[in-house]
């Protein structure tokens, strides 16, 4: 920073981005103002610049001062941080330490040590304070520790989102009707609001979840958004195979204002890839032909989409696996089980969401059991009454796996 740089700085005042301390601050109050700094946008503390803005100066040696300042970054921050530290010299009897924290911290929240806590401190304005239970939640969301697909899309714009399956989303959804530009305040707000976007230094850019959900080229950003769907004519993989397909897309589809479907997603892919790839057997119901799968539509509807919706996104470089069988049919997803949840608890009705916002919004295309049971409710009874089988729930180290007897 040159002396130019810092008379403008100091002639601005403090706000949310500048801090002024003298020379005389106590290494906790130095620590709480790096760590709110660190959860905002990043920013300077000027050491030797009194409130008033007073050019006071450093009364220590500037290198013992660099001593000063790295002790408590590493000591009393959680997870430690290292500043950047530099001086420039005002006059000849006056020097002043500039502490730089970075504006992409990756690690929030920050903490700072008091007495034998770990506090989280944000910065409001001019004044660092004690963050909100709230304040706190937004700021392990930024930094995706909550729910991977709260993250905002990495390089994802607002013209990432099909604006088509927005506007048919919104239309249908009660109460969320939008019209206008898409690009407007109004669905930018709409957006947010629903998780599908995060505003971040000064723009908004669609969440990961967004993306999955209505993106024009989901697999571009989320590599892992897709699945495999293999069928095999065997009882067992084999190099040979009957087919071989990428399914990839949004995870909901385009329909017309009528309802009727313009364009596939995920779900309805698999199930079409499933029922090209299996075949019916027919029976007379009076004077009628009807043609009975191989699997219910409504149990692959559901199990494909518990797979989409529940599965871990963060674990790259693998998609969701629908692998058909001579005598069965297997929907694996990537990660274990969250939390307590165990196939047992599946099967008696435990509840869980690994991602939420996916979860509602497939709620709301009808896609996803509205108790949040669909195992219980669906899966199971659904295969029971369709051929007097019980799907298999498998849980390994790497993967969650229903198979489903032919």
């Amino acid at each position: 920073m040159t002396r130019a740089e810092l008379i403008e700085l100091i002639r601005n005042g403090e706000n949310s981005g500048v801090a002024f301390k003298g020379d005389d601050v106590s290494a906790t109050k130095l620590a709480s103002e790096m760590v709110a700094l660190l959860n905002l946008r990043g920013g300077h503390i000027l050491l030797g610049v009194e409130e008033d803005g007073t050019v006071s100066g450093l009364n220590r040696d500037p290198r013992k001062a660099e001593e000063w300042v790295m002790e408590p970054a590493r000591i009393h921050i959680q997870p430690a941080t290292i500043p950047y530290w530099e001086t420039v010299r005002w006059d000849p009897g006056r020097v002043v330490g500039i502490v730089s924290l970075s504006e992409d911290a990756s690690d929030k929240p920050y903490k700072v040590k008091k007495g034998s806590a770990w506090v989280t401190e944000v910065r409001v304005g001019t004044t660092t304070r004690d963050a909100t239970r709230e304040e706190e939640a937004r700021l392990y969301q930024q930094s995706g520790r909550i729910e991977y697909g709260l993250k905002p899309g990495q390089g994802a714009e607002a013209t990432t989102l099909d604006h088509r399956r927005l506007r048919d989303y919104f239309e249908h959804v009660p109460g969320w009707g939008t019209s206008g530009d898409p690009e407007s305040e109004e669905w930018m707000t709409q957006l947010v609001n629903l998780d599908l976007a995060v505003r971040r230094h000064r723009r908004t850019a669609p969440t990961v979840n967004g993306v999955l959900l209505f993106g024009n080229n989901p697999k571009r950003l989320v590599p892992q958004s897709g699945i495999r769907a293999i069928c095999y004519a065997g009882e067992e993989p084999d190099y040979a195979t009957r087919a071989d397909e990428d399914l990839r897309g949004p995870l909901v589809p385009l329909r017309d204002r009528g309802g009727a479907l313009l364009e596939p997603g995920l779900v309805d892919q698999a199930w079409d890839f499933v029922r090209r790839n299996t075949t019916p057997t027919a029976r007379l119901e009076g004077p009628r032909r009807a043609d009975r799968w191989a699997y219910p539509q409504s149990v692959i509807r559901e199990t494909v989409t518990n797979a989409l919706v529940h599965r871990d996104y963060s674990i790259a470089g693998t998609d969701i696996t629908l692998t058909i069988f001579l005598n069965r049919l297997e929907i694996s997803s990537p990660g274990r089980l969250p939390n307590t949840v165990t196939p047992q608890g599946m099967k008696s009705g435990m509840r869980y969401a690994r991602n939420q916002t996916l979860v509602n919004v497939m709620r709301d295309y009808g896609y996803v059991d509205a108790r949040g049971m669909g195992v219980r409710i669906k899966i199971i009874p659904g295969m029971l009454e369709h051929n007097g089988t019980e799907p298999d729930l498998i849980e390994d180290e790497y993967r969650f796996t229903v198979r489903l007897w032919k």
